[in-house]
């Protein structure tokens, strides 16, 4: 599977627990709203009872104080009961359209009141009659079939039982939303934090997951490339088919092209060094016999040569030798590899060898602080070999001196190389690091202008930098670094 569509489906998990969690907080807040607006009806219902309830005791206690004391101002709040109770019924009603257990009590609440006011309406009526000197014969009928039997009492208790059991059922309906209210906030808490930890949980999976996919594939990719820049060219077996399976691709494809190709190439060098020793060879067998000519002329006919033959016969030799160390320095130039020995070296022990060995006994060679560190010592040789016979060749002191110093910097040495001979103009510092250039008359000097040439491409070799200070008549001082390797 490609690596975008494992972060697209990781994604989409995400995505997904994310609109569950949102559609599940709409649902529950939905059910919360509904609970809400269930208590808030319920609280009207339940007021709405108590106004009417308490309408309902003051029409009655009205009607008693009239029958009591015909005092018609009792009546007020029972002519205002019968005017303000109808819409309070009514809109008890509306609120109770979804709970038809409730309408029906209400209904018969509604039911026992209107037969309550027939009742009172009729004693009433004739209470009035009796107070206006009419006869009491149908108030007195009234009386004892009605009150004598306890009909309104009936009546008002019938009514309280009644909105007793309305409040009571309310009560308990709204306790029951009032639980469930609670209970739809707790479980709205309780999934909401379960989805967020979800989908926290899973993108941190998902992350963790893809950065471990791509990272430890890419480092595995980084050793493949460190190792080719190390000549280890082992391919990476690399079964995923995904974008990453690309540039692995690559790489061994990169991989085997190089190994290829430094198969090739070290292969060629091989014939290039057997070639380079036979034409060496070849080339230096004429020059011996030259040389041999011209020495069995000189001991021939030496009676018989001219001055300006025998200054001719001179030369020959020299120009012989010249040659040879020619064909030697290209050599040395050749054999320079890439593949290093590194053994234990003391480089002062090292400089001062070389300088028993080309410096002349009126130079002095000052060394300091030089270290032992594990290197290719062969290639460090050939570096100060050439350096310090540089400083001996261009010096045209009574006395010449050579200071070597060392610094340690981070992962590698500083090496300095100073002389107090002629110099180097500026404008030569970079030519003369080029093969076969010599700044000097070469018939005055016995230069081949490989040295320098030397120095630099082992110095380039071992990843190091070389530069040089100097101007004419002030001397010269040669500056490069060399890897630090283990220091001792």
């Amino acid at each position: 599977m490609k690596i975008s569509t494992q972060i697209f489906l990781a994604f989409l998990i995400v995505l997904t627990l994310s609109m569950v969690d949102t559609i599940s907080n709409y649902l529950l807040s939905r059910r919360v709203e509904q609970n809400i607006s269930f208590l808030n009806n319920s609280q009207d219902i339940i007021r709405n009872s108590t106004r009417l309830h308490k309408s309902i005791i003051e029409m009655q206690n009205s009607f008693r104080g009239f029958l009591l004391t015909g005092d018609s101002d009792f009546l007020e709040n029972y002519n205002e009961g019968l005017e303000k109770l109808p819409p309070l019924f009514k809109e008890q009603e509306k609120h109770l359209e979804t709970n038809s257990r409730q309408l029906s009590i209400l209904k018969s609440i509604e039911h026992l009141h209107l037969e309550w006011i027939a009742y009172s309406d009729s004693l009433i009526v004739a209470k009035k009659s009796v107070i206006a000197s009419g006869p009491p014969e149908t108030y007195n009928r009234l009386f004892q079939n009605k009150l004598r039997k306890k009909m309104g009492k009936n009546l008002n208790d019938s009514i309280t039982e009644k909105f007793i059991e309305f409040d009571r059922t309310e009560y308990r309906i709204r306790k029951i939303h009032s639980n469930n209210l609670i209970a739809s906030i707790k479980t709205t808490h309780s999934i909401s934090f379960i989805l967020l930890f979800l989908t926290i949980l899973v993108g941190i999976l998902s992350t963790i997951y893809i950065m471990r996919l791509i990272s430890d594939r890419i480092r595995t990719m980084v050793r493949q490339a460190l190792g080719i820049a190390k000549g280890d060219f082992t391919i990476i077996n690399d079964t995923r088919n995904d974008e990453l399976t690309n540039l692995s691709d690559s790489l061994n494809t990169m991989s085997n092209i190089l190994s290829k190709n430094i198969n090739e190439l070290e292969k060629r060098n091989a014939e290039l060094d057997k070639f380079a020793y036979v034409v060496s060879h070849d080339l230096k067998a004429p020059l011996r016999g030259i040389h041999n000519v011209v020495k069995w002329i000189e001991e021939d006919l030496q009676s018989e040569l001219s001055p300006e033959m025998e200054n001719y016969l001179k030369i020959i030799p020299q120009r012989t030798k010249r040659m040879e160390d020619l064909i030697n320095g290209l050599l040395d130039y050749a054999r320079i590899r890439k593949m290093n020995v590194a053994e234990t070296t003391d480089v002062e022990k090292l400089v001062r060898e070389i300088a028993e060995s080309i410096v002349p006994p009126n130079f002095t060679v000052e060394a300091h602080q030089l270290p032992v560190f594990d290197t290719d010592r062969l290639k460090l040789e050939q570096v100060f070999t050439n350096l310090i016979n540089n400083s001996v060749k261009y010096n045209a002191e009574e006395n010449g001196h050579i200071i070597i110093g060392c610094k340690k910097k981070a992962g590698f040495y500083e090496f300095t190389v100073k002389d107090n001979g002629i110099g180097i103009a500026p404008e030569f510092h970079e030519k003369i690091f080029e093969i076969f250039q010599t700044l000097r008359d070469k018939h005055d000097v016995e230069s081949t202008g490989i040295g320098l040439a030397i120095v630099k491409k082992i110095i380039d070799e071992q990843h190091g930098t070389i530069k040089i200070n100097s101007a004419l008549g002030k001397g010269s001082e040669f500056i490069f670094t060399w890897p630090a390797g283990n220091l001792k």
